[in-house]
């Protein structure tokens, strides 16, 4: 299909004018080519490899492969705008990620409107951060760290994967919340702020519960608390932050999306797959390495949750006055 085709079908397919017959064509033949899945994190990462992991189990399902791109660059923006700009067709996809939902208030100038831009299709998975401090610090608790905080104001810091990560907006919420004045300190990307934190030059952390487990289990950090709403089933013993400071969730998730337009029956054919893939024993014990649970959604369901969380997240921007680097 050349370009000025596929620029006139998603115009059409926008104002809804595209025929019944035709749209109904697609989703019968669907997939007859292989699929793009775009992410907009770099080669090798754990959402590239979990990403290529259900890639194979979906090509088995629907015949035909999926490939998975990286566009790293702009906190997933870049992926982000290709797929917006895309056919609506079916066969690009974006994998969305809590990142999107943070981006649309932490950016001022952006390409696109996310929420009007993409159609949610199905949902993969939550997993949690972990609120965790040096051995040394005094507190074991998230009620005594709150109490250490407020008669020590300024003197805790608190380190983030950079501004605007996940990790960053989870603490200002945990702020906005509870009322404490914590420094934050931004690094470039996770790793390095683990190695400051088991070097005790900054006290704290919510830190993506993969990436601490090794740590978690062999001492070198406290874990105080998971964010997420329920327990984690990986650290089944581990309270969560809501448990002290009731409705407080910061939670990561991941689900697919596609360009708005694609035709509704190709949507549900794509979340059946996702979500008999999550599903899958397989997977799921694969999720629970990374600390992950699944999370499957109907696409309403999972609109629902890209808004809840666009809207919570763009106040904590607003609360913090944060600004994209």
């Amino acid at each position: 299909m050349g370009p000025t085709r596929r620029r006139i079908l998603r115009q059409l397919a926008g104002f809804g004018v595209i025929p019944a017959a035709s749209r109904l064509a697609w989703a019968v033949d669907y997939p007859s080519r292989p699929i793009h899945l775009l992410n907009g994190f770099a080669p090798g990462g754990q959402v590239d490899i979990f990403a290529r992991l259900l890639g194979q189990q979906l090509s088995d399902r629907l015949g035909q492969s999926f490939v998975v791109d990286s566009r790293p660059g702009a906190a997933t923006n870049i992926a982000t705008e290709e797929v917006v700009h895309a056919a609506p067709d079916g066969y690009t996809l974006l994998w969305i990620t809590t990142a999107n939902a943070v981006n649309a208030s932490l950016y001022e100038k952006i390409n696109f409107n996310f929420i009007r831009d993409i159609a949610p299709v199905a949902g993969i998975d939550t997993a949690p951060l972990v609120m965790e401090v040096n051995p040394s610090f005094p507190a074991k608790t998230v009620s005594a760290f709150i109490d250490y905080a407020k008669a020590n104001p300024g003197k805790i810091s608190y380190g983030s994967g950079g501004v605007g990560s996940t990790q960053h907006v989870a603490g200002e919420l945990f702020k906005f919340v509870t009322g404490i004045d914590m420094v934050h300190v931004p690094y470039r990307g996770a790793v390095p702020v683990l190695n400051d934190l088991l070097a005790g030059r900054v006290q704290a952390t919510f830190s993506p519960l993969s990436s601490s487990l090794g740590y978690i289990h062999s001492g070198q950090l406290r874990v105080l608390a998971v964010t997420t709403a329920k327990r984690s089933e990986t650290l089944p013993d581990i309270p969560t932050v809501a448990e002290s400071v009731p409705g407080f969730e910061a939670g990561t998730w991941d689900g697919i999306g596609v360009p708005t337009g694609t035709p509704a029956d190709i949507i549900a054919k794509l979340n059946q797959a996702y979500t008999a893939t999550v599903t899958d024993p397989a997977i799921k014990s694969k999720l629970a390495d990374f600390g992950g649970e699944p999370m499957p959604m109907t696409p309403a369901d999972f609109g629902k949750l890209i808004a809840t969380e666009t809207d919570k997240w763009a106040k904590v921007i607003k609360f913090a006055n944060i600004k994209a680097e």
